[in-house]
């Protein structure tokens, strides 16, 4: 691997680690049922939590993440052509959409943890009767985990686009290896013979044959 690549893959892993770890950590410091208290009937108390700030950093963390290998790449769907495809191109379309729809997933279930981890004050009504409002655990852990599918998948792309480049010709072709120079040479045919070996006759011969 380049220079480059070990670079950018460094920095993606990097923040993908980072988006996971502040994920988790958004797990373990979320608001339970069990921190809530009811001030009276119609009103709940929350306390105050780190998880709406540590949610917000691993959406940012995966969001550049995500930035980086797609700004690095470019677009797939505009490098693929009939003559240029192969194993490699399909690979690396795979781990394009698979990191595409893990990040979506994983973008959306941090950012509404944090929103609604945050909602102090809410309460919810059902039948007449009052609730207070708490994040669903696994929220921001489904986040973690999809934001770490999303890296790998995305590091993957980018290795195997790379390689699927590295594969096809100047002009979108495959590269034909070097077979070597061919020698070319004349076909070895004999003379061909126009007229036959000149016969010898003898001058009585001759002589005899014009007056007989």
């Amino acid at each position: 691997m380049e220079r480059k690549g070990l670079v950018i893959c460094s920095v993606v892993a990097l923040l993908g680690v980072l988006s996971a770890v502040t994920g988790f950590a958004a797990e373990g410091t979320r608001i339970k049922a069990s921190d809530v208290k009811f001030v009276s009937n119609t009103k709940c108390s929350y306390p105050r939590s780190p998880a709406l700030g540590l949610g917000l950093t691993a959406s940012a963390a995966l969001l550049i993440a995500h930035i980086i290998i797609n700004v690095t790449t470019g677009c797939i769907c505009c490098k693929i052509t009939s003559q240029s495809w192969n194993s490699n191109w399909t690979k690396a379309l795979i781990f394009y959409v698979v990191s595409w729809f893990t990040f979506i997933i994983a973008f959306l279930l941090l950012l509404t943890g944090s929103a609604l981890n945050d909602q102090h004050g809410e309460e919810s009504v059902y039948f007449g009767y009052y609730y207070c409002y708490v994040v669903k655990p696994g929220v921001f852990a489904g986040g973690a985990v999809s934001a770490i599918a999303s890296v790998v998948f995305g590091i993957l792309y980018y290795l195997t686009l790379n390689t699927a480049k590295a594969t096809s010709g100047p002009w979108g072709t495959a590269a034909v290896p070097n077979q070597g120079g061919i020698a070319m040479g004349q076909p070895q045919f004999p003379p061909h013979q126009t007229s036959q070996d000149p016969v010898f006759v003898h001058e009585d011969t001759y002589n005899r044959r014009q007056f007989t």
